[in-house]
């Protein structure tokens, strides 16, 4: 049984940064490929990106390439979101999820794909 925690959502303005951590339980992180979701009010969730277990293969949703960047810290059985040039369609709760090995790179983008999920961190982007 694997659990996650979510920290560092708050309100940010447009334009601004925010970097969410999600911390596991568990003494193989390093086995788990982690993603990132979020879902705003009235939508569906929405694969924001994904980083492999050892390799650290980074893959991302096309609404946030460019402005976010995950990365992780197997020593710190966390990895992180690091959320730049943020605009107001960036509100959302966001989720962090993990997929025990083993597991296909390409199939990362599915919320199908990850067996354990956290509560969630909102993030509010507003002026």
């Amino acid at each position: 049984q694997v659990q996650l925690v979510e920290s560092g959502g708050g309100l940010v303005q447009p334009g601004g940064s925010l970097r969410l951590s999600c911390t596991a339980s568990g003494r193989t992180f390093s086995n788990y490929a982690m993603g990132w979701f979020r879902q705003a009010p009235g939508k569906e969730r929405e694969f924001v990106g994904a980083i492999t277990g050892n390799s650290g293969r980074v893959s991302y949703g096309d609404s946030v390439k460019g402005r976010f960047t995950i990365s992780r810290d197997n020593t710190k059985n966390t990895v992180y979101l690091q959320m730049d040039s943020l605009m107001p369609e960036d509100t959302a709760v966001y989720t962090c999820a993990a997929r025990g090995a083993p597991y296909i790179v390409t199939t990362l983008s599915a919320i199908s794909t990850y067996n354990y999920w956290g509560q969630g961190t909102q993030v509010s982007v507003s002026s």
